[in-house]
């Protein structure tokens, strides 16, 4: 989940931090959004992540702070649903992650995919 996300959530009004909505990894300077299907990240010296679509916000995230999931979402004016609420990945290869390790990314051969909510 990109760190930009809770900056944009705290104009809102809403007090989120690393790790309350259940993330595994926090970034920022990376637009993760806009990454495609088949990215992948690489976390440290050796951790890699191949990412494969949107995180889908569920109903669950209101009992955290009410009116969460609505600012989590946007929709755009031909009434396409954004979510905002980060990407979902599998691990390819493990290793040790640490505050502030750089974060490498790879995209894969042309044409790209789009993120879709996984």
């Amino acid at each position: 989940m990109q760190a930009e996300l809770f900056d944009e959530l705290h104009e809102h009004g809403f007090h989120v931090r690393a790790a309350e909505l259940g993330e595994n990894v926090t970034t920022r300077g990376v637009d993760l959004l806009a990454l495609p299907k088949g990215a992948l990240l690489q976390l440290g010296d050796t951790a890699v992540i191949e990412i494969t679509g949107l995180r889908n916000p569920c109903r669950q995230i209101e009992n955290f702070q009410p009116g969460l999931l609505a600012a989590v979402l946007e929709r755009t004016s031909d009434g396409r649903v954004i979510k905002k609420a980060g990407v979902m990945g599998v691990v390819k290869e493990g290793g040790l992650v640490r505050v502030n390790d750089p974060i490498g990314i790879k995209l894969p051969p042309p044409p790209h995919q789009p993120l879709e909510g996984v």
